[in-house]
């Protein structure tokens, strides 16, 4: 299996512009938040079990990194139980979240990392937190992103 490094420098590769990476760190946990919203419609089961091996599958990257990603889909479910919104709103936000990314895409002049892995659809929100811890608490997390990002980050 790939290290956190491995995965996060092969998925920065087509996300090096800046518009392109601020689209990504609002339409990813959009697509996330989404995508729960969605599931959670369908089956709670179903829905609890996938956020399960979501975050099994970011435990074998990274543990702090898997705590903070437990941390916002505990909250992202919260939100999806108590807002009183039925399946059509998290099917529109999903749906507008894409065109954002793909827009985004185009901008970069690259295509998205997960055409070539769909294993990337999970690496995009643990990669949009190791950006956010960077940005946030920059003198208590140092993040897994290769020099070249970080200095992009500094950027924003």
């Amino acid at each position: 299996m790939k290290s956190i490094e491995e995965w996060f420098e092969e998925y920065g590769e087509s996300h090096q512009n800046k518009t392109n990476k601020a689209i990504h760190w609002v339409c990813v946990p959009a697509i996330l938040f989404s995508i729960i919203g969605i599931l959670a419609h369908l089956s709670t089961l179903l829905t609890a079990l996938l956020l399960v091996l979501t975050l099994v599958f970011y435990a074998r990257l990274d543990i702090v990194l898997t705590i903070a990603m437990a941390i916002l889909l505990s909250v992202m479910a919260w939100l999806i139980v108590i807002l009183p919104v039925g399946v059509g709103f998290y099917i529109g936000v999903f749906l507008l979240a894409w065109i954002g990314q793909f827009y985004g895409h185009k901008v970069e002049g690259k295509k998205p990392s997960f055409f070539k892995d769909l294993q990337f659809l999970l690496v995009g929100p643990i990669w949009c937190m190791d950006a956010y811890l960077a940005k946030v608490v920059p003198k208590l997390w140092k993040p897994r992103l290769k020099r070249s990002e970080r200095k992009l980050i500094a950027q924003h």
